[in-house]
């Protein structure tokens, strides 16, 4: 099955649960680009790149700090499970369901 699609997402912050969309598209190549949309914004995916179910990307957060996010997920059927790394914030449980 493929990774590509939209997923409903949490990510346990420091600032308490974050609730965003995550859109994955799937380049054919072994990358995606997409998005993650949420109550601070949006921020686009960089050097997305898929292997098996796996996916590991990068996003330019701007709220509420610069910062650049290192994130790796797991697709399991229409779940989705990871973490986001956020620098000396350390790493932040990421889940969602495929919409």
């Amino acid at each position: 099955m493929s990774v590509a699609g939209t997923y409903d997402t949490v990510t346990k912050s420091p600032m308490g649960d974050q609730k965003g969309t995550f859109t994955v598209v799937d380049g054919g190549d072994g990358t995606f680009t997409g998005s993650m949309a949420g109550a601070m914004g949006s921020m686009d995916v960089e050097d997305g790149k898929i292997d098996g179910n796996a996916l590991t990307w990068k996003m330019n957060m701007t709220v509420p700090m610069p910062m650049t996010l290192e994130c790796e997920a797991t697709v399991d059927g229409d779940a989705l499970t990871g973490n986001v790394n956020a620098g000396a914030f350390g790493a932040m449980p990421l889940t969602g369901t495929r919409t």
